[in-house]
């Protein structure tokens, strides 16, 4: 790990479109963005934040995501994930997360990622096939 530190953000900017909407992700029954799809979107402003500071071969899994889902956001909307890195520990990260959209926040949660070797937790996760048959 080289020069990453704590306070460090990402963002990630989308409209939303008929894909993301509760109606069609199966979260709801109402044409407005979907939680799980929030959730999404900052997850991966959390995961695109680090990856650049990790070796070659090691990458981070999502382990806790807890979000409050406050405000809807419609149709076309353009919706901002922001990611803030607020602790290192071992192999553990710890990101705080907000998404906003063009009327102010829509959702605020905590993140937390560990580092795994990507080609070992494969296999791990591969070998769990084998045992599911």
């Amino acid at each position: 790990m080289n020069d990453i530190s704590i306070g460090i953000t990402k963002e990630i900017r989308v409209n939303v479109d008929e894909s993301m909407l509760a109606v069609n992700v199966g979260s709801g029954t109402l044409e407005v963005l979907a939680t799980p799809v929030v959730a999404a979107l900052m997850e991966k402003a959390a995961c695109e934040l680090v990856q650049p500071f990790l070796p070659e071969g090691i990458t981070t899994v999502g382990t806790m995501i807890s979000i409050d889902h406050i405000s809807s956001t419609p149709l076309g909307a353009e919706i901002t994930a922001l990611a803030k890195l607020t602790d290192i520990t071992d192999r553990k990260y710890t990101f705080e997360l907000t998404a906003r959209d063009n009327a102010g926040v829509i959702a605020t949660g905590k993140h937390e990622r560990f580092t795994v070797k990507a080609e070992r937790f494969m296999e791990k996760t591969a070998a769990k096939l084998e045992k599911n048959r």
